[in-house]
């Protein structure tokens, strides 16, 4: 869901080409021995930069030495376009590598590489887990939307969080990237919502940047922020968090970005009744899990939910109209453009 001006997704419905196939075949032969069968080779929709597909390994070797019957994500970067941030695919390898290594529920990345000459762009592959994305407007119909049953997908959230939010990446990863300040977190979205087809959004969006900034935290915790933390990046399987996916929004900056996001998604003041999300729980209560985690009181959360919807303010603005104008036809974004007001004066309540 979430997006900047140099990431607003890229077109995910391409075909698998012969070129592509035949590049994935002599990577599972090199990989897993020429016994190996590929199959299931499908474009997968979402995330925020590149190409995904799916495709299962059948027999043969895995590096590690074991028989292979496992399916298996790639993400590619995007050809033609200099490989920085969202679109600099390869970056978010050591970085799965680490958390997975401290027993986090993402995927485990047993193959990667920065250079070109397997796929002509660099790439990561992962491996496949099990679950779904919940979409909180329009969940998958193997979900129970009874409150009792929704309620525990949104609390899982706010308890795993932390643990993302504790890693040392100080230690862990010292020269990942540099962290980003909040005042950037603000400031880069500017030229965004300016591109906006309604002046009174853009309007709306730039009293709130300067309400923003001018009741800014002094002080956050930094760490490892997703970037794009809400249901639809997670994956659930028989009620059970079993995975957080698409990190290419990742980044080191105020991890309160995170669950300001969450509490945002599921605060049905932000929503018109087009798109009211699913869920059964309050933000107060996201906010409560996600504090007694990081073992302190954390008082600035509002900001940060206000933060949110300020930038998929933003970044609403841009998809809107990229869209009228035919130029990245969605018409999830004319839905989107209902309730954009929503989000700007909402967003000023909290401040």
């Amino acid at each position: 869901m979430g997006g900047s001006n140099d990431a607003v997704g890229l077109d995910q419905r391409a075909g698998v080409d012969d070129e592509l196939r035949a590049n994935l075949a002599a990577f599972v032969a090199r990989n897993f021995g020429a016994e190996a069968k590929m199959e299931n080779v499908e474009p997968m929709l979402g995330g925020h930069a590149g190409l995904t597909f799916g495709f299962d390994v059948l027999g043969g070797q895995s590096a590690a030495g074991k028989n292979d019957n496992t399916g298996y994500i790639i993400k590619l970067a995007p050809k033609g376009v200099r490989r920085e941030g969202n679109t600099d695919v390869y970056r978010t390898a050591p970085l799965l590598k680490v958390l997975y290594e401290e027993g986090l529920p993402v995927p485990n990345v047993p193959f990667a590489s920065p250079e070109e000459d397997e796929f002509e762009v660099p790439y990561v592959v992962m491996e496949k887990l099990k679950g779904r994305e919940f979409f909180i407007w329009e969940p998958h119909a193997s979900f129970d939307l009874a409150d009792d049953k929704v309620a525990p997908l949104w609390r899982q959230m706010a308890e795993v969080l932390p643990r993302i939010h504790q890693v040392n990446w100080q230690q862990k990863l010292p020269n990942w990237e540099k962290p980003r300040e909040l005042v950037e977190e603000i400031s880069r979205w500017e030229p965004i919502y300016n591109k906006a087809l309604e002046p009174s959004w853009a309007e709306a969006a730039d009293q709130l940047r300067l309400k923003l900034l001018a009741t800014m935290p002094s002080s956050t915790p930094r760490g490892i922020v997703h970037g794009d933390y809400q249901p639809g990046n997670v994956l659930f399987h028989e009620g059970k968090l079993t995975g957080i996916i698409d990190w290419e929004l990742v980044r080191i900056g105020s991890v309160l970005l995170d669950i300001g996001w969450v509490m945002f998604c599921a605060d049905k003041n932000f929503w018109t009744d087009n798109m009211t999300p699913r869920v059964s729980v309050l933000p107060d209560e996201l906010a409560d899990i996600y504090q007694q985690g990081m073992g302190k009181s954390l008082p600035d959360l509002p900001w940060f939910q206000a933060l949110a919807a300020y930038q998929l303010g933003a970044i609403a603005c841009l998809n809107v109209r990229l869209h009228r104008k035919k130029q990245r036809v969605d018409p999830m974004w004319e839905e989107f453009a209902q309730t954009v007001p929503r989000f700007y004066s909402e967003a000023m309540k909290l401040l």
